[in-house]
């Protein structure tokens, strides 16, 4: 079997040398255009004039298009198509494009930049959720989850708590930024080579724009420097700018964002605020939540009402609540449209969660390791999500239980405890937190996938999916599951680059399905293949005249053999030969729907997730008094990723996503002008993780779990769930701060910069009193555990 093997990246060689194309990499074509945007300078606001006459005029400047030049359909969107493609009359964020420029060189348009006059009346801006709430600006319904009756429970509480957690969005920060080419071809038809996470969506939006048939238009991507979610939608825009130059030119169009400009232009992961109350007994067992979360959408919908959806489905995170109310709302403001990001959405309901666990322990001054494993999904009971679904073959009370053991949690605990005790001058803080994450598009339609396997005459073999390779090892895993299939080497499989016109109507790379779907897909087509082989090879193989039957022949290093009789085998390469003779097709088409997923997100019930990737990890920091300096010295993260299908890729892969889920809740400040302009708008002032902030110790061990029968030979998705363990980090900084008063809830945000953190040491007059225990349901106490600055 090719699967289990930890197998390089199939680029990894490339990426080394530097030999790896992405778009910007692609040789011009001869008399190829260069495209860039002229926007709005105000958050909100009506354009009066645009005036492009004398950039018109300048030499090298072969054609400045604004709204009316759009043939086709204005308008584009991946749910509602409520955003516009150059902006007609009223302009909804800074930088929002209003004109597009095709020049001969990146000079020319420059220049051509400072001679276009947009002249725009300002309008009263929305920037916050706050705002928008109290302005009732929102996008889309409300939705809702709920389970028993929460305000009962809460009543009958013998401890209620109440407060409100503030969430920062994140910037995705890929190193390759949006871009495209785009391509003319015969009759009108366009060939678009976009970094995209997307291709169909691209093919669509494309399409529509431009008035074209789908079947006009081709959008190929090969590889993505990054995606992390941001280039699921958003690479919509590049796309259709350089197919509508090169639409109406007749010559290849290349754009590329700047580094500035793409965090000026792109959404990000979406800034909440989780209003909450928890009731809970003495011993620490939760009996009611109710939860209000609104986001930040921007300025259009985009993905958010899905990602709202899903921090929902996510509001439980590993814990059972008997009686549960919360609801979303999406929040419109005068920013660019949020998307997309790794957890989509997922992050924001756990935080929440993992937040009240912390208030909780800290009214009955217990550890919170003891709160979460009091309220643990269990396995034959109390293993039912407030949406209905079952969590089968749970593992997160033994996966919690093994890593408090493994890492020597409550010895470190303690000794955190005696050095606070001492130390005048740092702190230091260690927390656990669980996640359980839900595997499968929501919208059951996204829950499919097809893949075309081709077999040469030499035995060497190309695959083509609809998934797209952003770095995540996603070409590399299907190579070897079709390897294994056909009992042949890796690098005798090639996957080749993503394109609409060999992968139709496909799903984005997204939700942390793509192995699943489009790996699941290719080994179906892998089987067809074999099946006819196996017909073939069995044919071959005779001995004293007999044939060996189709049904015995196994498909292994590069043979074909009869299993009851091993020394009777032929080669992989001649049986192939042999097909051919034989008029055998050596192509197959495999398709896979995700069986047994549906949710109704009217009622809030189903089953959303195919199965759950589950995980725990536990982290220790230590602070710095008086600047607020925090460093993660150790992480220990254990992860149910079921049978591997390729440990390496699938270690980088938590690794990373425990790194960036890290920056999300301590360093990743997005920070806004009065005006709407975006301040944290390149890595001077926008501070990712790097070297020296992964922890000093980083311990990974993959928890032993086959029983996921369902899914591709055992394995389990790795893409998102990693991310969301960096909560860990968070809630160690809040432990951390919490031992300085032990009679105050320190009122930490997300991300916990330096300043927050230094914010939450001083003394806090803002900071409400831990109550004493409290009983009986009308005098249960209510605290606000997180307030406002």
């Amino acid at each position: 079997m090719a699967t289990g093997l930890s197998v390089a990246h199939d680029s990894a060689t490339q990426h080394v040398r530097g030999e790896a194309v992405y778009i910007d990499d692609m040789t011009p074509l001869r008399g190829e255009l260069r495209v860039d945007v002229v926007g709005s300078s105000v958050a909100h606001g009506l354009i009066v004039k645009v005036d492009i006459d004398a950039a018109k005029k300048l030499p090298g400047i072969v054609g400045i298009y604004t709204w009316a030049d759009v043939p086709g359909d204005n308008h584009f969107g991946p749910i509602f198509h409520d955003e516009e493609l150059l902006v007609r009359s009223e302009v909804s964020f800074c930088g929002q494009p209003i004109v597009a420029i095709a020049g001969e060189s990146i000079e020319a348009i420059a220049a051509a930049k400072k001679l276009i006059h947009i002249e725009i009346e300002p309008l009263p801006a929305v920037l916050s959720i706050e705002q928008a709430i109290a302005a009732q600006a929102f996008i889309g319904p409300s939705r809702q989850i709920r389970r028993g009756d929460a305000d009962a429970a809460l009543a009958a509480a013998p401890h209620r708590l109440a407060g409100h957690l503030r969430i920062g969005g994140q910037e995705h920060f890929y190193l390759e930024t949006q871009a495209a080419v785009a391509v003319p071809g015969e009759n009108g038809e366009i060939t678009v080579h976009s970094s995209t996470q997307n291709p169909s969506e691209i093919q669509a939006v494309v399409a529509r724009c431009l008035g074209l048939d789908y079947a006009q238009v081709i959008c190929i991507c090969k590889r993505m420097g990054g995606g992390f979610g941001g280039k699921e939608t958003q690479a919509a825009l590049p796309s259709i700018l350089a197919a509508l130059v090169a639409h109406k030119t007749r010559r290849s169009a290349r754009i590329v964002f700047g580094h500035e400009q793409d965090f000026q232009l792109t959404g990000k992961r979406h800034p909440y605020l989780a209003r909450w109350e928890v009731g809970f007994t003495d011993d620490g067992r939760i009996v009611a939540l109710k939860s209000d979360y609104y986001s930040n959408g921007g300025f259009s919908a985009d993905l958010s009402l899905a990602i709202m959806e899903r921090t929902l489905l996510h509001s439980d995170n590993a814990y059972f609540i008997p009686n549960i109310a919360v609801t979303g709302t999406v929040c419109r403001t005068n920013l660019a449209s949020n998307t997309a990001f790794r957890g989509f959405g997922g992050p924001q309901g756990v935080a929440m969660i993992e937040n009240a666990i912390e208030e909780i322990a800290r009214v009955l001054h217990v550890d919170p390791i003891i709160i979460r494993q009091r309220n643990c999904y269990g396995v034959d009971s109390n293993n039912v999500t407030p949406y209905g679904q079952v969590v089968r073959h749970n593992v997160l009370p033994a996966i919690i239980s093994k890593l408090v053991g493994d890492c020597r949690y409550h010895e470190r605990a303690k000794a955190v405890i005696a050095f606070n005790n001492r130390s005048r001058t740092h702190l230091r803080g260690i927390a656990l937190t669980p996640v359980k994450f839900g595997i499968s598009f929501t919208r059951r339609t996204l829950n499919q996938g097809n893949a075309l396997v081709n077999i040469y005459l030499d035995g060497t073999v190309q695959v083509s999916t609809g998934g797209t390779e952003m770095g995540q090892g996603l070409n590399i895993k299907i190579a070897q599951v079709v390897a294994g299939a056909l009992g042949i080497p890796v690098h005798d499989v090639r996957v080749m680059a993503t394109s609409t016109e060999k992968n139709n109507n496909t799903s984005p790379t997204a939700a942390s399905a793509s192995t699943d779907l489009n790996g699941t897909a290719a080994l179906r087509a892998a089987e067809m293949l074999r099946e006819r082989l196996a017909d073939v090879g069995a044919r071959m193989i005779i001995d004293n005249g007999i044939e060996a039957s189709p049904a015995s022949i196994d498909f292994a290093e590069g043979e074909l053999v009869d299993r009851r009789q091993p020394t009777r085998r032929v080669s992989f390469k001649k049986v192939v030969k042999q097909a051919y003779e034989d008029r055998v097709d050596l192509g197959a088409r495999g398709f896979y729907a995700t069986p047994g997923v549906d949710y109704n997100r009217e009622t809030g019930r189903g089953t959303p997730f195919l199965y759950y990737t589950n995980g725990a990890a536990v982290a220790e920091v230590l602070i710095d008094r008086f600047t607020g300096d925090m460093r993660v010295e150790r992480a220990d993260l254990l992860m149910d990723i079921g049978d591997s299908l390729n440990p390496a890729i699938d270690r980088g892969q938590i690794i990373g996503g425990f790194i960036q889920g890290q920056g999300w809740v301590t360093t990743e400040a997005l920070r806004h002008s009065p005006d709407g302009h975006l301040l944290s708008d390149s890595a001077t002032t926008y501070k990712i993780p790097n070297a020296s902030d992964v922890p000093a110790v980083l311990n990974l061990e993959f928890f032993e779990n086959s029983a996921n029968r369902e899914n591709l030979h055992r394995s389990k998705a790795v893409g998102e769930p990693p991310l969301l363990l960096g909560l860990a980090v968070w809630a160690a900084i809040k432990a951390a701060i919490g031992s300085v008063n032990p009679d105050v809830f320190p009122p930490l945000e997300l991300p916990a910069t330096n300043e927050e953190i230094v914010r939450c040491l001083r003394p806090v007059e803002r900071a409400m009193p831990v109550p004493a225990a409290s009983t009986g349901g009308a005098s249960a106490q209510m605290v606000g555990a997180v307030f406002s600055r």
